[in-house]
């Protein structure tokens, strides 16, 4: 049982570190504000929820973000930071989820699905009513000021919601399904590492 534990918390530990590294290297999308930028360390986080199972993928992700801060600090007032952690657990959670009841590439497939959808879900409400006024609060930049950045991109995006609806959501579709791909090009050749 102990022997468990410690391989149980050797895993979380390699995979949080490979993600907090992947997590350096990221970069924006075209016609999305410069502040929401991608990274591949979800994909990571969701090979080992595939692999462990839905808590030790929170786990994974919640060090993920402990390093970076221990090691980079914070340059969102804390704000990017857990929304990352957020995000990435609405993503990684639902899918390990499901796939933990189908192991299947049909129930690897679904759970993604669902963990994409809810992650957009969760990244509507949370944006539009915690992270967008928190960073309007610590940024001393007015709401108007931001969403006229979004603006800027989007000609449609008028108010708060309708940044949202054209900037987040489509940001948070776009990660959740690169994350999902490239998840399911390495899954194979990662997993047997972690069921040692």
């Amino acid at each position: 049982m102990q022997d468990s534990r410690v391989k149980l918390l050797t895993k979380i530990a390699v995979l949080g570190t490979i993600s907090f590294i992947l997590m350096a290297f990221d970069f924006p999308i075209p016609l999305i504000p410069v502040f929401y930028k991608i990274d591949f360390s979800e994909v990571f986080i969701l090979i080992g929820g595939f692999a462990l199972g839905p808590m030790p993928a929170a786990a994974i992700e919640a060090l993920k973000v402990i390093l970076k801060l221990m090691i980079k600090g914070t340059d969102t007032a804390y704000v990017g930071d857990i929304a990352n952690f957020i995000i990435g657990c609405a993503m990684v959670i639902p899918a390990s989820l499901i796939y933990h009841r189908n192991k299947t590439r049909k129930g690897a497939i679904t759970g993604m699905i669902a963990g994409i959808l809810v992650m957009t879900l969760v990244g509507v409400i949370v944006n539009y009513f915690v992270l967008l006024p928190a960073y309007s609060y610590f940024y001393h930049l007015p709401m108007d000021k931001l969403i006229g950045m979004g603006s800027a991109l989007i000609p449609l995006i008028k108010d708060k919601l309708t940044f949202v609806l054209l900037a987040t959501t489509p940001f948070n579709l776009i990660k959740g399904f690169l994350v999902s791909l490239i998840t399911m090009l390495v899954y194979k050749r990662v997993s047997p590492l972690l069921h040692r």
